[in-house]
């Protein structure tokens, strides 16, 4: 199974919702029990949650924070669902091991969104049920009292590529772009998170979703550069190759078995 490139978010409170966003061609749907409902709306939503597992559906849940109300309700009800994975709002070590010891075996995404979050990423990589970290830059930057979501957090980007490697996890998910009518923003932030290491991102609308999935998707020149890397190491029987008049060591072969494994091929 690839690891998802794009998780769409959908309010917890609207299941008309929930299979559109489901058939939108994201990898992965978030319903989402924090943001997006209001406190009287919590009790409906975990409802419309349950029901949606109930009946066969998949997705992630994006719980209420720790520091919450409803945290110990989300986790309730939660543990009568057949949830594989859960995203856990402004993650530390503790919030973490407080949901891993009310649902143990779940799957768990880490939201950074704190600089509290931030600092203590290496013990957070190393919690029981965390797969993977994600980037929460809207909540990150209003913490942190940084005015901008795009570059000027990247060297946060960094710091959460750097632990999930460290904690042997896939690479991580990059925050949300705000902006929806603008492709062409999308796709350079997509390709700037791709750069940084980042693996997939967070998306707020259906529209963004081919955007991100090509984004994360090596291009065909990658994918042909990689099979001729592996082909022509094959071929020289573990003597010195070049390829495209480079050098091939080591670097350059995890590079290309890491591209055609983004794309389902088998590395050689």
């Amino acid at each position: 199974m690839k690891t998802p490139r794009s998780y769409l978010f959908v309010p917890g409170r609207m299941p008309d919702r929930f299979a559109k966003a489901a058939g939108s061609g994201a990898d992965a749907i978030i319903l989402d029990l924090e943001d997006a409902v209001g406190p009287e709306a919590k009790p409906e939503a975990r409802d419309h949650v349950a029901d949606w597992f109930g009946n066969g559906g998949a997705g992630l849940v994006r719980i209420n924070g720790a520091d919450t109300p409803w945290f110990d309700d989300d986790l309730a009800a939660l543990a009568s669902c057949d949830v594989s994975a859960v995203m856990v709002p402004k993650a530390t070590p503790e919030s973490l091991s407080a949901v891993a010891d009310k649902l143990p075996g779940r799957a768990l995404v880490a939201l950074i969104e704190t600089a509290e979050g931030l600092a203590a990423l290496r013990r957070s990589v190393t919690c029981p049920g965390v797969t993977r970290l994600a980037f929460g830059n809207l909540d990150f930057g209003a913490d942190t009292r940084i005015p901008g979501t795009g570059p000027v957090l990247d060297p946060a980007r960094f710091e959460i590529v750097l632990a999930s490697r460290l904690g042997g996890l896939v690479s991580p998910v990059d925050g949300v772009t705000p902006e929806l009518k603008d492709g062409g923003i999308l796709a350079d932030e997509v390709a700037r998170s791709r750069m940084l290491g980042f693996g997939a991102k967070l998306c707020i609308h259906p529209a963004q979703v081919g955007f991100t999935n090509d984004g994360f998707t090596p291009s065909e020149a990658e994918v042909d550069w990689a099979s001729r890397v592996l082909s022509a190491l094959s071929a020289a029987s573990g003597s010195v190759v070049q390829v495209d008049g480079k050098m091939v060591d080591r670097p350059v072969i995890e590079r290309a078995r890491q591209v055609l494994a983004d794309v389902g091929q088998a590395p050689q």
